[in-house]
């Protein structure tokens, strides 16, 4: 059964906090991290860039990623659980009592290990040769 929580990600918050080498590897991070749950997730990153979405995560910029957030949170949090994380404490404030909140950094701890798991080893990836490999990746993505 799908997780009925929607992640609400402070991008640039969590990117700073993670140790990730770039704003697309948290993307995918947490996308494979929302596709785990059977979750759905927004990334949102303070000023412009292109609105995609990855799989069951949207990715948005906006001028105030703070004032989409909560809106975000607002407009969710009847309907469904809506789980807010940011290490900024007004973020986490205002998004209502309603709503879970999550710092980054406790967030990336209960991350860690789904990410471990998805480095593991003998997954069918590393059998894979680097045309085929970039091959799904485009498709994944929805790139011809």
């Amino acid at each position: 059964m799908p997780n009925p929580v929607l992640y609400l990600f402070d991008g640039y918050n969590l990117l700073y906090a993670g140790d990730y080498a770039d704003a697309r590897e948290l993307r995918d991070a947490l996308a494979s991290f929302v596709a785990m749950k059977g979750a759905r997730g927004v990334l949102v990153f303070d000023g412009v860039g292109p609105d995609e979405t990855v799989g069951p995560l949207e990715v948005r910029f906006a001028e105030h990623a703070d004032q989409l957030l909560e809106r975000l949170a607002a407009e969710h949090r009847a309907k469904r659980l809506v789980c807010v994380v940011s290490t900024d404490s007004a973020v986490r404030g205002t998004a209502g009592r309603a709503v879970q909140t999550l710092s980054s950094q406790t967030f990336l701890k209960d991350l860690e290990p789904a990410r471990r798991a998805a480095e593991r080893p003998g997954q069918l990836r590393d059998r894979l040769d680097p045309e085929t490999l970039a091959r799904l990746e485009r498709l994944r993505r929805g790139e011809s």
